[in-house]
């Protein structure tokens, strides 16, 4: 039994820290590829010159060509054009769908048992062309927002109260995007509902920042957008399912009517481990937070039936 080996698919910003991040945990020999020459390799043979300062024996490869991928436990596809001024969500959309597409195949190829981590914009529709495309079950195709998402959120609650993150849980539901359900009741600080510690007006002011939190960052960075969260999001996925962890995290999920929803991917807590999605988390929902919901599932439904798939 050797060690797991994930491949990460792009070695931007966000492919090269969650390859950096998987190495530092010790978690599996890490493959990044890009149709850049030269540019996954270098950054490999960096991290590799690394290893010996973090004190892990992972391996580190840098390839163009998918062949190196061959037999990745965990695919973690981040691939992709990020939106530029003056371009669509639509354009956006068909040209990264035109890109994943291209990526699933090979993949299909090479990692036939493998688990797809997504987490190209915008993550619900690419994470239900990969799973269309590749033919795999849905326990084995996810897409990584939730955990992001919730991320930003425990950090918002940690800085308003000046608490530990550590005693902070947060829940979001729905698409990754201006139509995610931040869920306050589930949301607590040591167990106390945040409900109980904060006022509406407070409330109301970080669920939007949550909603905004990507927006936030691009403008503050100028160009380019977050990669360190969104890799620590992806690293702990990855962690969770190598490591068998059964930990319960909002992920973009295929759903066979959970909540009520058919046939589209969208955020909900669902069980990690192995298998990779082991089962979908249902929790009571108030009608405001189902219209809520709702109102998210539709949109990311639209988006879908774009494609055409």
């Amino acid at each position: 039994m050797g060690r797991k080996k994930v491949t990460v698919v792009g070695a931007g910003h966000v492919g090269a820290t969650t390859g950096l991040a998987i190495v530092n945990k010790g978690l599996a020999d890490v493959v990044l590829t890009d149709i850049v020459e030269g540019m996954p390799q270098g950054k490999a043979l960096d991290m590799m010159e690394a290893t010996p300062l973090i004190g892990n024996d992972a391996r580190i490869t840098g390839t163009q060509n998918y062949v190196d991928t061959q037999d990745s436990d965990i695919v973690v596809i981040t691939a992709g054009l990020a939106r530029k001024p003056g371009m669509s969500r639509d354009d956006l959309l068909f040209k990264n769908a035109e890109i994943i597409g291209g990526v699933v195949d090979e993949i299909v190829k090479y990692s036939p048992d493998s688990i797809i981590i997504m987490v190209t914009n915008p993550l619900d529709i690419m994470a239900y062309l990969a799973y269309k495309k590749s033919g795999f079950p849905r326990e084995r195709v996810l897409g990584m927002a939730g955990v992001l998402d919730s991320a930003r959120f425990r950090t918002f609650i940690a800085m308003e109260l000046g608490v530990s993150v550590d005693n902070t849980h947060a829940f979001v539901l729905g698409g990754h995007g201006d139509s995610m359900v931040p869920l306050p009741r589930y949301s607590t600080v040591a167990g106390v509902p945040i409900t109980e510690l904060m006022s509406e007006e407070q409330i109301n002011r970080i669920v939007q920042r949550t909603r905004d939190g990507g927006a936030e960052i691009v403008n503050l960075l100028g160009t380019g957008s977050a990669y360190f969260a969104p890799a620590a999001a992806a690293t702990q996925m990855v962690e969770a399912i190598l490591q068998d962890k059964k930990k319960i995290l909002p992920c973009a999920a295929y759903l066979e009517g959970e909540y009520g929803v058919s046939d589209a991917y969208v955020g909900v807590p669902v069980q990690l481990g192995a298998g990779g999605m082991e089962s979908v988390f249902e929790i009571e929902l108030t009608d405001e937070e189902r219209t809520a919901f709702e109102d998210s599932v539709a949109e990311v439904k639209e988006s879908i039936a774009k494609l055409d798939l």
